[in-house]
C-alpha cells in the first residue's frame, strides 16, 4: 500500500534516541571479537505485546534471555540492569543495540551498569548480525504467534542454557558456554 508524503516520519524527532553513540565509534576490539564482554541486544516480540530481551556476547555467542514486563524504556532498562549486574565485571564492557525506543533511557542503564552503550545506524539491523542470527535460532523455541509473557525467567534460563550448550560451526563446533570459560 502506498503512503502519501504527509504520512512519512522523515524529519520528525519522534522515536529518536538522544545522545546515542554510533556503532562506528566502537573500539576495534569489539569488531574483531578478540575480547569477551561486548554484547549485542534486541527485543524478541511475541503476541499480546509480550517481549523478551536478548543479549548475545560477541566473542563466545553466549546468550542471555531476560523477561521484560513491557516494551517501554523503563521496564526494559530495569530488567536489563538487574540481569547485567549479575555478570562478572570482566563481561561488562559494552552492548550494541538497535534504534528502538525501548532503550531511549540508555543513559540510566549506562550509569547503573557502567556500560558504554552503542547503537547501530537507523534501519540497519544487520550491523548486529550475531543477535539477529540468535533471534532466528530462538524462534525454534518461541515460534511466531507465541505469547512469551507466559514463560517464567526460569524457563527462559533453561532455553538459554540449551542454546549455550549447542555446538556452533562458527566456533569450531565448540559451545558458547565452553568458549566463554
Amino acid at each position: 500500500m502506498r503512503r502519501s508524503k504527509l504520512a512519512t516520519t522523515a524529519g520528525q524527532r519522534r522515536g529518536q534516541i538522544k545522545d546515542a553513540i554510533c556503532i562506528s565509534e566502537r573500539p576495534a576490539e569489539v569488531e574483531d571479537r578478540a575480547v569477551p564482554g561486548h554484547w549485542e541486544g534486541d527485543l524478541l516480540a511475541g503476541t499480546n505485546n509480550s517481549h523478551i530481551a536478548t543479549l548475545v556476547e560477541r566473542h563466545s555467542r553466549f546468550t542471555m534471555l531476560v523477561k521484560v514486563a513491557g516494551k517501554d524504556s523503563a521496564n526494559v532498562v530495569r530488567a536489563l540492569t538487574k540481569a547485567v549486574r549479575q555478570l562478572p565485571r570482566a563481561l561488562r564492557r559494552s552492548p550494541t543495540w538497535d534504534r528502538g525506543t525501548e532503550l531511549a533511557k540508555h543513559r540510566e542503564l549506562a550509569i547503573a551498569t557502567d556500560f558504554a552503550i552503542y547503537f547501530c545506524q537507523p534501519q540497519k539491523p544487520w550491523q548486529r548480525g550475531t543477535n539477529e542470527n540468535t533471534n532466528r535460532l530462538l524462534r525454534q523455541y518461541f515460534p511466531d504467534g507465541t505469547d512469551v509473557s507466559a514463560f517464567s525467567q526460569r524457563q527462559l534460563d533453561a532455553v538459554a542454557l540449551r542454546l549455550n550448550q549447542r555446538p556452533r560451526k562458527t566456533l569450531g563446533f565448540t559451545t558458547p558456554a565452553a568458549k566463554l570459560q
